[in-house]
């Protein structure tokens, strides 16, 4: 199966895929110029370059994520890597973490904080980063956000300085780990059933159709219970309630039946 791509959507494919302890081999076509194609195992890439595979990997990466719109694929299941390359590999899941927080500076940093103003923010534990990837700080935060908490509410307890928890946020957010679950004070565009649709799609004002459709699809394939066929009775009626949240959200902005 082949999906797409555009820009800033790579690092969340990558993200995921080193959660989830992928291998195999992830395919990224650009509408112009080389593919990129990386050779995972169990959600690291397996570097070429022995001599320094991390910044070969990181190179690669860098350069598939900054593909302005691009199809990619994943061929599951293949174990074949160059000999010795385990022990150059890299962590799809901590280069995704580095890429995303580098994106945050001062002036994308207020953004933040004005745009988080009031909401109430919760962790969802399916994406949550994996032990390995996490600090004392991000094990705080973490925590704080087991139930749906404010920012001024989180940052006491994250015991960590405001752009150092925005950073870890916004990784958060990038890679949908993070679900908003109300607001302290009503906000006039919120009048707009449409807005609360886009929030659970993940998408904002500017997405057009085939946007709101990736979105969607993406969502699907994680959330549809028949996709989870081994999951508990209680986790798929959980996946069924969202999958129907994420339905009638998509509903609502294609004007679907």
């Amino acid at each position: 199966m082949t999906e797409t791509l555009v820009r800033g959507e790579f690092a969340r494919l990558a993200y995921r895929l080193g959660r989830s302890a992928a291998t195999g081999v992830l395919t990224v076509t650009p509408q112009r110029g080389a593919a990129e194609r990386f050779v995972l195992r169990r959600g690291y890439v397996m570097a070429a370059d022995a001599a320094a595979p991390g910044p070969d990997a990181a190179r690669r990466l860098a350069r598939a994520a900054a593909f302005d719109r691009a199809r990619w694929s994943f061929d599951g299941g293949t174990a074949a890597y160059p000999p010795g390359a385990v022990d150059r590999q890299v962590s799809l899941a901590a280069w995704s973490r580095a890429h995303l927080e580098a994106q945050v500076d001062s002036a994308r940093a207020q953004r933040l904080v004005r745009e988080l103003a009031g909401v109430r923010l919760a962790l969802r534990p399916d994406l949550a980063p994996p032990p390995a990837l996490c600090d004392d700080t991000d094990r705080r935060v973490l925590d704080a956000m087991r139930a749906p908490r404010r920012l001024d509410q989180i940052w006491p307890l994250a015991r960590t300085p405001r752009f150092r928890l925005l950073t870890f946020l916004h990784f958060l957010h990038a890679v949908g780990a993070v679900e908003v679950h109300g607001v302290g004070a009503p906000r006039a565009r919120e009048a707009d059933p449409s807005a609360r649709a886009r929030r659970v799609l993940g998408v904002d004002g500017a997405a057009d159709r085939e946007a709101v459709k990736r979105a969607y699809r993406r969502l699907a394939r994680a959330l549809h219970p028949d996709l989870h066929p081994s999951a508990s009775d209680e986790r798929r009626a959980r996946l069924a309630r969202k999958f129907a949240e994420v339905s009638a959200a998509y509903r609502q902005l294609l004007g679907a039946p």
